[in-house]
């Protein structure tokens, strides 16, 4: 195959709204929704790469992929275990940042080499706009560079697929990285707007991709996966904080997953009640109904505080406390989103009053949050994929 064009996609980020932790076990929900910050992912003939783009195509290279976080960027060789770096220099560019993108490249190349489609050099360049000064806001700047890179590396290629398909490509290269993601931010990032997931059993997820392949993984039937479009909250404004400190998901979860806490009664417990929170949460978002979602995502937050009580994950640093208070204090409702121990939170109020916001960013100013500049996505059509 030839292909001589340039290809570009983007992939937003996300915000989980409610339902972490408990979405990591198949079939569980979660409320996500897309923000107005993306990754982007440009793909062009590797030839096209010189030293003045600062990553040059050193000859053997099958792919040069340059990152505006990744300085130095990194050669990759296909070969018949998949990709390989050319050095040790370009090994450790790749474990520094671009695991996620050469996992999303190696499922694309699988796919290609099933439908017996040759796959050419190309150069991978990544700008993304989910982190700070080079720091990540906690935004899933991991999993939007992985749907960004499918996209872009198979629309280069000439595959035509669909959300699903993008979906279940992203995930499978996730899941090889780490088999505990949930997958929610990848859902995120395909469909945008708000959505409720449901993650697939990923350990059956990568069974079926090893004994049947990539291309019959596309078509199969994934247990526990679900997904169906929601409205955006109906006067309510979503305000975002940055605690300044960046955490690590899959440390957080993987601490989790090791605990005494996992298969215990109160682990069924949690996810039952965070079940029931994120149904809730659901109908409040189809009715319009603002004050029910606030009286939620309050709930979630206890959820989460008794979670971190429990296990002691430090999900809840000094700061995010203090940014769920501020948010209370408001009159609004405030959470973690996503893992915790850093990263980002979220707060509800009420879109018209312009004092209660005033006083919430006061309260972030003087506990050290910053208000990030985003805005969530609107979701445009509603739908549903099983």
């Amino acid at each position: 195959m030839t292909a001589t064009r340039t290809v570009t996609r983007h992939a937003p980020g996300k915000l989980f709204i409610v339902g972490e932790y408990a979405v990591v076990q198949p079939g569980h929900p979660a409320i996500l929704a897309a923000v107005d910050r993306q990754v982007g992912v440009t793909v062009s003939a590797a030839d096209g790469a010189s030293a003045a783009d600062g990553v040059s195509a050193a000859r053997g290279a099958d792919i040069v992929i340059d990152s505006d976080l990744c300085p130095g960027g990194a050669r990759l060789r296909r070969g018949d275990g998949g990709l390989t770096a050319l050095g040790a220099d370009d090994a450790q560019r790749v474990r520094d940042g671009l695991t996620h993108v050469v996992s999303a490249i190696d499922v694309v190349d699988g796919l290609l080499a099933e439908r017996g489609l040759s796959a050419t050099p190309v150069r991978v360049s990544i700008s993304s706009r989910l982190h700070h000064e080079g720091t990540k806001l906690g935004l899933g700047s991991s999993g939007a560079v992985t749907v960004a890179s499918v996209s872009a590396v198979a629309a280069y290629y000439g595959l035509e697929l669909s959300d699903e398909e993008r979906f279940r490509l992203a995930m499978l290269a996730t899941a090889r990285l780490d088999a505990r993601s949930s997958g929610g931010d990848l859902a995120a990032s395909v469909w945008g707007g708000w959505i409720e997931y449901r993650a697939p059993d990923r350990a059956a997820v990568l069974d079926l991709a090893r004994r049947r392949g990539i291309e019959e993984s596309l078509r199969a039937p994934w247990p526990g996966f679900g997904l169906r479009k929601l409205p955006p909250p109906r006067g309510l404004a979503v305000e975002v904080g940055w605690t300044g400190r960046p955490a690590s998901t899959a440390s957080l979860v993987g601490s989790l997953g090791r605990h005494a806490w996992q298969g215990s009664a109160s682990q069924r417990s949690f996810v039952e009640r965070s079940d029931t929170c994120v149904r809730a949460s659901a109908d409040a978002l189809e009715r319009g109904d603002g004050p029910e979602l606030l009286r939620q995502v309050r709930g979630a937050r206890r959820m989460l505080a008794e979670l971190d009580g429990e296990v002691r994950l430090g999900i809840f640093t000094t700061t995010l406390t203090a940014l769920c208070d501020a948010a209370e204090a408001a009159g609004g409702a405030g959470k973690p989103s996503g893992a915790g121990g850093g990263d980002c939170g979220i707060a509800l109020l009420d879109a018209t009053a312009e004092e209660q916001i005033s006083h919430l960013r006061e309260g972030w100013a003087a506990a050290g949050v910053l208000p990030v500049p985003i805005r969530l996505q609107s979701t445009q059509t509603k739908g549903s994929a099983a």
